[in-house]
């Protein structure tokens, strides 16, 4: 997409709600689904004790109550934002958990399920970089010829100290070698990203940026670290050992790293959430409507916009 399309919409970076409605000729809505997968890195096959911030029933409240089908949850989900936004084309979200975790035959009905249902236009798939066999792409790919897919990647940053800190159970190579072979099946890739990582810098995070600039992934979702309840991190935060950013700080790494993305890079969202009930803090990503209007004073500010620094071929 040429960056006049987006600008000339009034728009400073290239928002997802904006990427959705060209794509699909209408207004649509992701709706997450979780098909109970279960997570490498807390099962035993590359870790035991998860990431560092994760809680999961924190993200998901499908964690938290009887377990549903895919089917039921879609007629849930599509029916309560149809009365709130008035949308009836939906991107089904297969959110919580490695999502590509499984035997390919349980993959398969999973996701055709998903795809046969009325109003979904597309799949957005969520995994780890380290859970992506070439089978399960060559599934994505083939799911692909019929219908819109990305496959969604949990990096957190390009650097490994970071990630070692994190207890993510892989390095950044192996998600240069997802998103590689992701490509050879022709596959969209997005990529998860967090900004404020004890120990990064400014330029620590502009890397990972640059980085993802370089390899041209369709889309970016940012996160601030982000403390719940549970967590190894909640607790390091609790003594006192982990700072948290604050707004401010936050909103102006967020216009840095859209100032180097590529202008066809989607911006899936801003910043984290969780439930009040779950959440250590901040307390602001609470408020993720101010959150948004407080990025766009920045760029306003600045007078600048998503690309601005850009370098092709970086």
């Amino acid at each position: 997409m040429a960056a006049a399309d987006w600008r000339a919409s009034g728009l400073r970076y290239y928002a997802l709600g904006h990427y959705l409605r060209r794509t699909f000729g209408a207004r649509t809505w992701k709706v997450s689904v979780d098909a109970q997968f279960a997570c490498p890195n807390t099962d035993g096959t590359v870790g035991a004790g998860g990431c560092v911030f994760c809680n999961i029933a924190s993200f998901s409240p499908s964690r938290r109550g009887p377990i549903r089908s895919i089917t039921q949850q879609l007629a849930e989900g599509t029916r309560r934002i149809r009365q709130r936004y008035g949308v009836d084309r939906f991107v089904a979200y297969f959110q919580p958990g490695t999502n590509t975790y499984a035997p390919l035959s349980r993959l398969q009905a999973l996701y055709e399920e998903a795809a046969s249902f009325p109003g979904v236009v597309g799949l957005a798939v969520g995994t780890r970089p380290d859970c992506v066999p070439n089978p399960v792409l060559e599934l994505l790919a083939n799911l692909a010829r019929r219908t819109w897919i990305r496959v969604e990647y949990g990096l957190q940053t390009i650097h490994d100290r970071s990630l070692a800190w994190m207890n993510r159970g892989h390095d950044y190579q192996a998600f240069v070698d997802a998103v590689q072979r992701s490509r050879q099946f022709g596959l969209l890739v997005g990529a998860h990203v967090i900004l404020g990582i004890p120990g990064e810098s400014r330029d620590d995070m502009l890397a990972t940026a640059r980085e993802l600039a370089r390899l041209r992934i369709h889309a970016v979702k940012l996160h601030n670290l982000c403390a719940v309840k549970g967590t190894p991190l909640a607790d390091a935060v609790a003594r006192g050992e982990v700072r948290l950013l604050d707004r401010e700080e936050y909103v102006g790494y967020v216009v840095d790293f859209l100032e180097l993305l590529p202008p066809d890079c989607v911006v899936d969202r801003l910043g984290a959430e969780a439930p009040v009930e779950y959440l250590l803090g901040p307390a602001w990503c609470l408020r993720k409507a101010e959150l948004r209007a407080a990025v766009d004073a920045e760029m306003q500010r600045r007078n600048t916009w998503q690309s601005r620094r850009f370098v092709l071929d970086a």
